[in-house]
């Protein structure tokens, strides 16, 4: 059998078949692999070279503000980031401590060598799965309704649902100065021949642009006059699952930009192809190039940036907060006005990277493709950044491949009960102007969605699901009645108003007690916690560090928890009233012009989603109820 490609002349033959096939082996497509692999699906995932599988071309860490919300998220639903993350880990760190619970954040430096190594590992022994090299040129469906993808040697595999997780890979093309050419990531090929099928299946592609920094040479780099900023201990690992904590092996330094720098900037910001407008693609918002922060805060004096190191037995380390695309010799020149880096040597020059993605908004929050039945994106495909939200939208589209492929019903996870459905949500529902990033600050509920109880959240879905084993789930019970007994045990035990007490609640600020207290009533103070109030709590159990946090959190912002939890509880029932899927919205009377073009575009799946678009309007909404309420009242008439 021949079919001709679009942009490339190939000769099918029929080489296997699968349950699931997931293009690219990043970050997405790690966890859409697994995922659908250990539903029970055969599974494959192609990717364009092995020794790429799990990369990390742009920062060596997993994690960060909101980030490690995800990563935590997606291990207690049973996927694998955090389980590897914690086995890769060389430097460790809370973030955001200084505030509230809702926006700590982990985030750990990895040996990304090592962390690449694992994953594929992993891959390699899962059953169901097989991983092979080869990049996917043609795409189509076969008249009996399943999918069919070609690699560019012209093999043919065939399956019932596909999940594309193409990263930057999808046409991708590096800018350094005036020099520009067709790439991937790292130095790899890009995947050039995909497009174009995507486009004739119907799929509207946009064009987005993301960056790097240098990797340089450690010995080049003066770090005795830098601060050094070393990892956070004891170490708190991202997985539930993990039974040996990471240590802290390494250490980071801060260093800071000058005058001289911005000036050697200003003075060649004709030569970056951002600014000559050689660039079409859109950067992301939220990190931008170094030149671009230049621009936008010319006040600025200085700008910090975080040299990391790639991993234990590599001498290359990252310039965080410096990615550019201007010419090598000028990045070599201002990276050189930075004290400590005044002979620094550049191993991989900072470059910029633009790519083919597709707009978010045809896709369900299951994230299939409305009009393609079995086709699902994930990840950098579908216009977000980074790694753990790529991870994330890998999982879910790997659940619902293998779910479908199955017949079963798709899991939707809802934006109030876990970062993951923010995330799929605003991509959805509002769609994306440039790369989608996750902050604390895009969840509205974000109290009760912290990474401290991301196991209370989702482990019982993942186990109910099968991705999270009986052995797993037993240990998370026992964890949950440890929380419920420390609970009663912190309502009913009372302390005695003694002179050790007062002094503790003197000299924390808050006032002293006369009478007996409950420890409870204690622990609501802002000015205290369970350690400070150790000395006099002598009946307190030994628990783990993770269960007292859990309580003491929930004890603290107990009344803002529970005011969040009525507006969580609002949110669905809006959501249980479901649209009909095909719904003509032109039709319904009384509904603004606006609001019928966005609901036909984006076709929501219920009255919930309908109300967080963009220029639907709560008159709108009510529109809506109405009409599906005359729709309700003539059914229940019909039986």
């Amino acid at each position: 059998m021949g079919r001709k490609g679009i942009r490339c002349e190939i000769t099918m033959y029929q080489a296997d078949q699968y349950d699931v096939i997931v293009i690219g082996a990043g970050h997405a497509g790690i966890e859409a692999a697994l995922a659908s692999a250990r539903l029970g699906c055969r599974t494959v995932v192609f990717t364009i070279n092995l020794d790429a599988v799990g990369n990390c071309p742009c920062n060596p860490s997993i994690g960060g503000t909101a980030k490690g919300h995800l990563v935590r998220e997606i291990d207690a639903l049973g996927g694998e980031m955090g389980r590897t993350a914690d086995a890769c880990t060389i430097q460790s760190r809370m973030l955001n401590l200084g505030k509230g619970p809702a926006v700590h954040s982990l985030r750990a430096q990895i040996d990304r060598r090592e962390y690449s190594k694992i994953m594929k590992h992993k891959l390699e022994l899962q059953p169901n799965l097989q991983l092979k090299q080869g990049e996917i040129v043609d795409l189509f469906r076969n008249e009996d309704g399943s999918w069919q993808a070609v690699t560019r040697m012209g093999a043919g595999y065939t399956a019932k649902c596909v999940v594309l997780a193409t990263g930057t890979y999808l046409s991708g093309k590096i800018y350094v100065g005036d020099v520009a050419y067709e790439s991937g990531p790292d130095g790899l090929f890009p995947a050039s021949f995909l497009s174009d099928p995507l486009r004739k299946l119907g799929v509207s592609l946009r064009r987005f642009k993301t960056g790097t920094p240098a990797r340089v040479l450690r010995s080049s780099i003066d770090l005795s006059g830098l601060e050094v900023q070393e990892g956070d201990e004891p170490v708190v690992p991202f997985s539930y699952d993990t039974a040996e904590l990471p240590k802290n092996r390494a250490v980071c330094h801060i260093a800071w930009t000058n005058d001289a720098t911005k000036e050697i900037i200003l003075k060649n910001i004709h030569r970056s192809p951002l600014y000559a407008g050689k660039i079409e693609g859109v950067g992301p918002r939220y990190c931008p190039s170094f030149e671009d922060k230049i621009m936008r805060f010319t006040d600025k004096k200085r700008h910090q940036l975080f040299i990391e190191p790639c991993g234990m037995d590599t001498e290359e380390l990252y310039l965080q907060g410096m990615s550019s695309s201007l010419p090598e010799e000028v990045q070599l020149a201002f990276y050189r006005t930075i004290a400590g880096l005044e002979h620094v040597e550049i191993m991989r020059c900072a470059y910029a990277i633009e790519y083919d993605c597709v707009d978010p908004l045809q896709l369900d929050p299951t994230l299939e493709f409305q009009d393609l039945p079995g086709l699902y994106g994930a990840g950098q495909f579908n216009g977000s950044s980074g790694y753990e939200e790529a991870a994330a939208q890998g999982l879910l589209a790997g659940i619902n491949a293998a779910r479908r492929a199955q017949e079963k019903e798709q899991i939707i996870l809802d934006r109030a009960g876990s970062y993951i459905g923010t995330l799929v949500d605003d991509l959805v529902t509002k769609g994306v102007s440039d790369p989608y990033r996750m902050m604390t600050s895009r969840s509205e509920y974000r109290l009760v969605l912290r990474q401290d109880n991301a196991d209370e959240r989702m482990t019982p879905l993942g186990h109910e699901l099968g991705l999270i084993s009986d052995e797993r789930f037993a240990r998370f019970q026992e964890k949950q009645t440890l929380k419920e007994q420390e609970r009663k045990r912190a309502e009913q035990t009372v302390l005695s108003p003694t002179e050790e007490l007062n002094q503790i609640l003197v000299s924390r600020g808050t006032s002293p007690v006369s009478t007996g207290v409950h420890l409870i009533d204690l622990l609501r103070r802002p000015e205290l916690n369970y350690e400070v109030l150790a000395p006099v709590d002598s009946g307190r159990p030994q628990l783990p560090a993770a269960v007292l946090e859990n309580v003491e959190i929930e004890i603290m912002y107990e009344g803002y928890i529970r005011r969040q939890k009525a507006d969580i509880a609002e949110m669905r029932r809006l959501e249980q009233r479901l649209l009909p899927k095909g719904l003509d919205y032109t039709g319904i009377t009384g509904l603004r012009l606006e609001a019928q073009e966005k609901l036909q575009k984006i076709r929501p799946a219920s009255i919930g989603q309908a109300s967080r678009i963009s220029g639907v309007s709560p008159a709108d909404i009510s529109v809506l109820l109405i009409w599906l309420a005359r729709q309700e009242g003539k059914e229940e008439a019909a039986l």
